[in-house]
Parts: structure tokens; sequence; C-alpha cells
């Protein structure tokens, strides 16, 4: 089954997660359709906007956490790093419609989108402390700017849940909707850009992200090395074996 949907029109590409048995969560061959999907519409003149999509019940939980224990990405050249310097670097617009909750790089992908648009009972967390492991996608970075530190910290450091207002009021999302307006909108505003000069979207984009590129993209190699560490760690490996366990994590000798 292809869990990844990819269709273009209008000068749109569209992006679904579609494994809602599993809540869209990302397996390491779903990173790599994400990846290739990008990649052509980055070279592709007839994409001129790139729309993300999850189900009306969800937008991703995040990694597969079954594939994190069997297969876990110990690598940099891992399918999850490689989307997420993927999306970081890609110099189109990208739109993102949000409906339920958006776990982990479910959240943390979203600071590399320029328009986020949310359900009234979307939910966005970053639990990474709470798996043994340390934030993502440049969310170390991205999210204190975005955020103020001490927002950034609840969101990072204790996990704490961002509710569709708050994130608002944060400036992650651009517009809270009403469930059944969110993917219309979002479409709406996609094809907006698609209708702009592809020449002004890309110089605008680029000079509006270009003077931190450097300090994001060594931000992220920095987090790509520390997260790989973390994952072979006796924390991440607790966190994990208590996930299927079905039992709370015990962290006091970490």
């Amino acid at each position: 089954m292809n869990h990844i949907e990819c269709s273009t029109a209008d000068g749109v590409l569209t992006i679904s997660f579609n494994r809602p048995d599993r809540k869209n969560s990302i397996t390491g061959l779903m990173y790599g359709r994400l990846t290739d999907a990008m990649n052509s519409a980055r070279e592709d003149g007839e994409v001129r906007s790139v729309l993300i999509e999850g189900s009306r019940d969800i937008f991703s939980a995040g990694n597969d956490v079954g594939e994190f224990l069997s297969d876990p990405p110990l690598d940099p050249s891992a399918a999850a790093f490689g989307f997420l310097r993927t999306i970081a670097e890609f110099p189109k617009p990208i739109v993102a419609a949000v409906c339920g909750a958006a776990v982990g790089v479910g959240s943390t992908m979203l600071f590399h989108c320029d328009l986020v648009y949310a359900s009234e009972d979307a939910i966005f967390s970053m639990p990474f402390i709470d798996l043994g492991l340390c934030p993502e996608a440049g969310s170390a970075l991205l999210a204190p700017q975005m955020f103020g530190y001490h927002k950034a910290a609840e969101a990072l450091l204790l996990g704490d849940p961002i509710s569709a207002a708050s994130a608002l009021t944060l400036g992650m999302v651009n517009r809270v909707l009403p469930l059944a307006e969110v993917s219309p909108f979002a479409r709406a505003q996609a094809v907006r850009l698609a209708g702009k000069p592809l020449s002004g979207l890309l110089e605008t984009k680029r000079l509006m992200k270009g003077h931190q590129q450097s300090f994001l993209k060594a931000q992220m190699e920095e987090e790509v090395r520390s997260f790989i560490d973390m994952l072979k760690g006796p924390a991440a490996r607790e966190a994990f074996s208590a996930f299927a366990q079905k039992r709370k994590p015990d962290f006091s000798r970490y």
C-alpha cells in the first residue's frame, strides 16, 4: 500500500500521509518517498508550491516506534534525516494542513513550512525527552526563535502539548479553522501561491530564510549527531522497552 500519496494539479504538488491504521506514523520507506517527491517538485517547473496534509483525524504520530526498535536510524544518511534536510532546503513555498495530532517530526517538519493551517482540535507535541532523545529538524534553534525561549522550554524540555489556539499565539500556525475547512483552505492558499511568478516566490523565500541557512544546517547536523548518540543510549533503550511492554519508563538511573 502506498502510504504517501502524491498528486499534482493547478501547479500544486499535494503530498498526503495515508497510513491511518498506524496514525500516519512515518517509516523509512515513507521518508524516502517524501524526499523523492520533494526533489522531483524542486526540479519540476510546473510545480510552484507544495501542500502537505494528513488525515482528518490525525496529521502524523511521528516516527514509527516499531521500526525505531527494529531498525533505528543510526547513520546521518538515514532516510529520516535525508527528508529533514530536503524540506529545510526546499526553495519553493510549502503549505501544511494539520488536523488532529502532530507528534514529534509531525510537528518539527512544520517549522520548515511557509504557511500552516490547523483544525481547532489540532495538538502539537515534541516529546523527544520522554523517549530519551533530543530534538531534531533544527527545532532546538527554530522553536526558541519562534516561541521565545521559555515557551520553547515548555515544549521541548517538558514535552508539553500545544493546542491549536496556543500554536496560533506562538506563531506556529497561520490560522485555526473548523475541521471541514482546513484542507480546502490550505489548498486554496497553495493554489494562490502557484498563481504567482515562480521567480518571485523563490527569491522572496530565499531572502527571508537565506541569512540563517548556514546556522540552521550546522544546527541540524549537530542535532543528528546527538540524536544518534542518544538513540544508542540507555535512556532511549528504557523508553522504547517501556513502550513495547506498555509500562511507564523508569529514568531514575539515567
